[in-house]
Formats: structure tokens, sequence, C-alpha cells
């Protein structure tokens, strides 16, 4: 999806950036039109590589977003505790610890 969002982009801008170009600077010696595609081409290429690169890390997860956060829904909320009631949870697992070893 990203490399479809950047070709697009990048068709779109290499279209405005080649037109002022060749309005600015002549068409060269290949051609007005040979100009503008390179440029709508080079464009589209850079932009549709970064945008993918940009969307693979932003979708890295083993489930789909839409997937997730049902998921965050469905599972109760994190239980927050106070540092002493984690110190009393450690100590009588310590505890039972030692009478399973004893």
């Amino acid at each position: 999806m990203g490399a479809l969002m950047g070709s697009g982009v990048g068709l779109t801008i290499g279209f405005i950036f080649g037109s002022y170009s060749i309005l600015r600077g002549g068409a060269g010696p290949r051609g007005a039109l040979s100009t503008l595609s390179q440029y709508m081409l080079s464009s589209a290429a850079t932009f549709s590589f970064f945008l993918a690169i940009g969307s693979v890390i932003r979708t890295d997860t083993l489930i789909p977003p839409h997937l997730q956060a049902v998921q965050m829904q469905l599972t109760p909320a994190m239980v927050l505790r106070s540092r002493i009631d984690g110190a009393r949870l450690v100590r009588e697992r310590w505890e039972a610890e030692r009478k399973r070893e004893a």
C-alpha cells in the first residue's frame, strides 16, 4: 500500500517539478516528453521506495491492527499495584518456593 501511495505522489511531484524544469530551462536534446517522463519515473521510484519501507515498519505486528484493537478491548485492563503490594507478592512467592523445596 505504501508503494502504491508513494508512486502516486511521486508521479504527481515529478510532473510538477518536471514541467517547471522544462518551462524554465527548455526540454533539452531528448525532447519534452522524454525529459518529463524521466522526472516523473525517478520521483515515483524514490517516493514508492521510502513509503513502502515506512509501511512495512508501521505494520510490523503479527495480527492486523483492527484485530489488535478488538483484542485490547476484550482483554481486561492491567491491574496496577503499588510497590508495597508488589513486594508483598514477591515475598509470598519466595515463601511458597521455600516450602516446595523443603
